[in-house]
């Protein structure tokens, strides 16, 4: 099979997979972190539109389309997914990333990228950041067996640096059905970048954080990478502030 032909498949199971998901405006390269009206990008939010609840101030809309309602395996995915060669990521790595957890989870979290640990570990958040984010999970009585962790990309970037489009679209499929799989109600989104990304914003997460957005009928938040809580420690109170939104919010499901 030629190259051509090649990239003509991957294009054709991607938009595909696209309409069977019901996301509009399927995410194209050419965009500045996030493109306008990217497939991931699920909540357009419209000004002084909130709603309260037990658990805080939703300040979104809902979006305009769901995801279909029939499910995606989460072992289909991973299977689909194989030994990725479908971006340059894969030339550097040592192992794809794709997620760990409870495939029932009521709640998501999604980073931006595997780093140095998780690359050689073969699983999200196991460095230095994932042992500071194992803390915060036990201080907000969050049992990291009970939750859904992955990333927007699956492999490493070098050097740690943001994905590149061409990269978040090659993932983007994979990401998507891994939420349809597991179909949790909560997403928690870390980092700038899976912030910006999933909410296809380009304000900071100082100002993304500490609110609730409506992302397809999930209810999503944003806050500060564990990471940069390593490296500036004044972010952390903020991100507790953020968990304990997070916190009320899961108990609630749980306990109802």
């Amino acid at each position: 099979m030629s190259r051509s032909e090649d990239i003509r498949n991957e294009v054709y199971r991607f938009l595909r997979q696209q309409k069977e998901f019901r996301y509009p405006d399927p995410i194209l390269p050419g965009f500045k972190g996030i493109g306008k009206g990217s497939a991931i990008a699920a909540a357009s939010t419209a000004a002084g539109a909130t709603r309260k609840t037990a658990a805080g101030t939703i300040a979104t809309t809902a979006p305009a389309s769901a995801p279909a309602a029939a499910r995606t395996d989460l072992a289909g995915a991973r299977a689909e997914l194989g030994e990725c060669t479908r971006c340059g990521l894969h030339g550097q790595r040592t192992n794809l990333v794709f997620g760990v957890g409870n495939p029932n989870a009521k709640l998501m979290f999604i980073g931006e990228a595997p780093g140095a640990d998780e690359d050689r570990k073969g699983e999200p958040f196991v460095g230095r950041a994932g042992q500071l984010l194992d803390k915060i999970f036990a201080a907000a009585e969050i049992r990291r067996e009970d939750v859904y962790i992955t990333n927007i990309v699956k492999c490493r970037p070098p050097g740690n640096r943001d994905p590149h489009p061409d990269e978040v679209t090659t993932c983007n499929p994979f990401l998507l059905q891994q939420i349809d799989a597991i179909q949790p109600q909560l997403i928690c989104a870390l980092g700038r970048f899976a912030a910006q990304t999933l909410l296809d914003k380009t304000e900071g997460i100082g100002r993304l954080r500490g609110r609730w957005f409506d992302w397809h009928g999930k209810r999503l938040i944003c806050t500060y990478h564990p990471s940069a809580c390593l490296r500036n420690e004044s972010y952390k109170r903020p991100v507790w502030n953020d968990f304990q939104m997070l916190r009320d919010a899961y108990k609630e499901l749980v306990e109802n």
